[in-house]
């Protein structure tokens, strides 16, 4: 599969990143995030909206929202690696306390929570899918935009995101692995200003930026050539 767009317009945020001007300054420095550094400026959601959503959906259907109301969309695609998983501890707390689950909180632990509350917000009725598919979670986003693309839904928004990982997981997670809250957009059209090819790669240790980040990085600084690290591959994007 040979994938190729052109990104027509992104939003994104992370600890202490949130404007463009702030992302661009983060560009010019070795790839990196400050995990003890504040979340602020994030794109507002309607308040009913925002209280029932945990802090990487939140981040997600902001980011979303954001270029919604900037741009026409034909399509969704949110990716995860970690999906709910805020909240899926939160009702496996409950249960193991022997405690009632809420209704809300239950159909908010699902995959799709994010992408569904996110076309409630902006009013919208366009196909979405939501998967998500490890450390290669972002790559095979970017093959589910192509799919849709080849069948006629020509500006594809996608969003990857993760939300903070509860401390209780902490002792089995690699040193490396993102563990905060974060989320990039990008609205995503089929001219071909970015050509992705792949190499093997034999990963041995866990990524420090999550693909999503890492392709963020390549782009707005400035690179003809950079590589987003996968698990057996690498993926090498030219401008």
């Amino acid at each position: 599969m040979k994938l190729a767009f052109n990104i027509v317009d992104w939003q994104a945020v992370a600890p202490a990143l949130t404007t463009t001007a702030e992302w661009q300054q983060w560009a010019r420095q070795p790839a990196r995030i400050d995990r003890k550094a504040k979340l602020t400026g994030c794109v507002p959601l309607p308040a009913m909206i925002a209280r029932r959503l945990n802090t990487g959906s939140r981040l997600a259907a902001g980011c979303g929202l954001a270029l919604v109301r900037r741009q026409q969309v034909d399509a969704l695609v949110f990716c995860s690696r970690h999906g709910e998983l805020e909240s899926n501890f939160q009702l496996l707390t409950q249960l193991a306390h022997q405690n009632s689950l809420s209704p809300t909180d239950f159909v908010m632990s699902v995959h799709n929570s994010a992408a569904g509350n996110l076309a409630i917000a902006a009013k919208i009725s366009v196909p979405a899918t939501s998967l998500s598919a490890g450390i290669d979670t972002f790559q095979q986003a970017l093959c589910e935009v192509h799919a849709l693309q080849s069948n006629g839904y020509h500006r594809v928004l996608l969003v990857d995101f993760d939300g903070a990982i509860p401390d209780f997981y902490q002792p089995w997670l690699p040193p490396a692995m993102p563990d905060y809250s974060w989320a990039v957009a990008f609205l995503l059209d089929t001219r071909a200003a970015l050509h992705c090819t792949v190499e093997p790669v034999t990963l041995q240790t866990e990524p420090e930026l999550p693909q999503g980040l890492q392709f963020l990085h390549g782009w707005l600084a400035g690179h003809s050539e950079f590589r987003v690290t996968g698990e057996r591959l690498n993926w090498c994007w030219r401008r």
